[in-house]
């Protein structure tokens, strides 16, 4: 470990004792969270879909951190009938809940998928999975001592994303960063509505949130186009690689936001936060500046509204 990690973790507060899940966790920036998590004392539950790389994902942080607590819990945030079955099987498993980072996501796929229930794939995995997921949880979340903390995992991305509730599930015209960038914004404002309803019902537990930056992870590698094989979709790709591995920082790095947000003393409900360096894309984590987008209360609550419609699923 560098001496800028060690200082980075050192920073933090312990989490001895604690149960921290984190999805998308077999890999890349999940994985790295994870990582972090343990070294800090936490018991770790790593939720993907994948039980084999969940398997390996298992036994490659028990080597990377010698006497983790760590184990899998399969997860497809593409199915609320996964969600609803890992969310019984977990409240089996543990009396509380004590971090949640909603950190799986599905990037700009050229052609438009669903999820099993029949939402665009982005939407459904990157938001609403997520959401039905932490309501399913609320139980577990309120049963931590100090409350459980949720961090809502967004993107710059978000900068450019627009909620179109009259196209939702991008039927009518697809295209694969738009919708990415609509399920970003719905992150963000996610993070911060729960933060909100919390504090005005008194509900038990912190919500944050925080964005990578520009990390290097599979997920870019895998985003838009690939395996199409079109001129301008190589071309794309490449300058975006290009770009991400001269600007960008590890994917351990882009993980970094994520953890401060779950253990600082200085990390704040309702906040965001995000690398510190020039144009949030690398550097050490601290707070990142909320689009304008992101901060229309209005639109807020009907997003909320309309995923507890779509989801079946609520926080009361």
């Amino acid at each position: 470990m560098t001496d800028e990690r060690g200082s980075f973790l050192s920073s933090l507060e312990r989490l001895d004792g604690k149960v921290a899940v984190v999805t998308g966790a077999n890999s890349g920036l999940g994985f790295e969270a994870a990582c972090d998590l343990a070294l800090l004392g936490a018991r770790v539950i790593l939720a993907s879909r994948n039980v084999e790389r969940n398997d390996a994902a298992v036994r490659e942080l028990a080597s990377r951190v010698p006497g983790a607590r760590v184990e899998a819990a399969p997860l497809n945030l593409a199915s609320l009938a996964s969600v609803a079955e890992f969310s019984d099987r977990l409240a089996g498993r543990v009396s509380a809940v004590d971090v949640l980072i909603n950190n799986a996501g599905v990037m700009a796929p050229p052609r438009r998928l669903e999820t099993k229930d029949g939402f665009e794939l982005q939407f459904g995995v990157n938001h609403l999975g997520h959401f039905a997921l932490t309501a399913r949880l609320k139980p577990l979340l309120e049963c931590a001592p100090d409350g459980g903390i949720v961090v809502a995992i967004a993107s710059l991305a978000a900068w450019k994303g627009q909620i179109r509730f009259d196209d939702l599930q991008s039927r009518y015209r697809y295209v694969p960063f738009h919708a990415y960038n609509q399920s970003k914004l719905a992150n963000l404002m996610f993070g911060m509505e729960l933060a909100r309803r919390a504090k005005i019902e008194g509900w038990k537990l912190h919500a944050r949130i925080a964005h990578p930056g520009w990390a290097r992870t599979r997920l870019i590698v895998n985003g838009m186009g690939s395996g199409t094989g079109g001129v301008l979709t190589l071309v794309t790709e490449l300058g975006a690689n290009i770009a991400f591995q001269l600007l960008g920082q590890s994917a351990a790095e882009g993980a970094e936001p994520f953890v401060y947000a779950a253990a600082s003393s200085q990390a704040e409900d309702g906040q965001y936060y995000g690398p510190t360096g020039a144009g949030e894309r690398r550097g050490p984590p601290g707070p990142a500046v909320i689009p304008p987008s992101a901060q229309r209360p209005d639109i807020a609550k009907r997003l909320w509204d309309v995923s507890e419609r779509l989801t079946d699923v609520g926080f009361d």
